[in-house]
């Protein structure tokens, strides 16, 4: 780590796999101010790399893994899962205070979102900090359905922390002021695979069916489930997208395929907490040029909240 900001770190890129989609190469690449590019070998990236995340003032970096492009390109395969072709290393998010040595993680399959911290001899551990637990359900390919977390950010501010369940279709809002104990301060559903009009029904401990109220913005139907988020600098304005990749949605939301993504919006009370989507913020995929599209990821020109990092 030292070596890196000595070079005066631009940016590092995680490589994905190595040869024919198999094992991650453990290798990155990384490119300083004056745009030297240099292959890096830490000797500790996960078997399958993904996401970076770093803190400079604690000299550590944390990488994160995926599962093997050979697998999660065919679609999702639950033999994948016990023949090792997941990662079970870690997705993070450090605080944005730097001096702080504290973040989270989620487990995408198991819904969990789990606080890291450094212990006084500088050790690490870890905690479950929140846990979504996965829903009964009829007429669904399982007994259970996990929310599946695939997105996660902190506001600038460290106040709250948010994150989506692409399958169960809300989006999440907690306070983390105490980080040993976040509480949900808001949650909205804007999709998912149990909105009413689904043929798949959710059912209680009670053996009560029920699904979940998906409003339309501007006479459109919310389609999947929310995917990638990204948050105003401000923290007020809370964006989402749907389309996790391709063989995915093909999989789950065939009808996203054919009909393309969308962003919405969500308004957030950044006082007491509260999301709300907006009725009159719609971003429509599905009415490109060249027919319907499929979009992802979102970032701010200036910075945003899932890349800026501060020495």
């Amino acid at each position: 780590m030292e070596m890196l900001k000595a070079m005066g770190l631009f940016f590092l890129i995680q490589s994905l796999t190595g040869k024919e989609g198999n094992m991650h190469a453990d290798e990155m690449v990384s490119i300083n101010h004056a745009f030297e590019i240099r292959w890096e070998k830490p000797g500790h990236s996960p078997q399958y790399g993904y996401d970076i995340w770093y803190q400079p003032r604690h000299n550590t970096m944390i990488s994160t893994s995926w599962g093997a492009p050979r697998a999660f390109t065919k679609g999702f395969n639950l033999e994948h899962l016990s023949e090792g072709l997941y990662g079970r290393h870690l997705h993070i998010r450090f605080l944005h205070d730097p001096a702080k040595d504290t973040g989270f993680v989620w487990s995408a399959l198991t819904t969990n979102m789990i606080r890291f911290f450094k212990n006084q001899d500088g050790s690490w551990s870890h905690e479950v900090s929140i846990s979504v637990k996965p829903l009964k359900e009829q007429n669904w390919i399982l007994p259970e359905m996990p929310g599946l977390i695939t997105d996660f950010l902190i506001s600038l501010d460290d106040r709250f922390l948010y994150f989506v369940n692409w399958l169960h279709g809300d989006i999440r809002q907690y306070n983390i002021e105490d980080v040993k104990n976040p509480k949900l301060t808001g949650q909205v559903w804007v999709g998912g695979l149990i909105q009413k009009g689904s043929p798949i029904v959710a059912v209680t401990d009670d053996g009560e069916t029920w699904q979940a109220e998906v409003p339309e913005i501007q006479g459109k139907k919310l389609r999947a489930g929310p995917q990638m988020i990204q948050l105003s600098l401000d923290g007020k304005r809370l964006y989402a997208t749907n389309s996790l990749f391709s063989t995915w949605d093909k999989q789950f939301y065939p009808d996203l395929v054919q009909q393309g993504s969308h962003i919405i919006q969500i308004d957030v009370d950044t006082e007491k907490g509260g999301l709300k989507i907006n009725p009159n913020f719609f971003v429509d995929f599905g009415t490109e040029p060249h027919g319907p599209s499929l979009a992802h990821e979102m970032r701010y020109p200036g910075g945003d909240c899932t890349s800026d990092i501060w020495i």
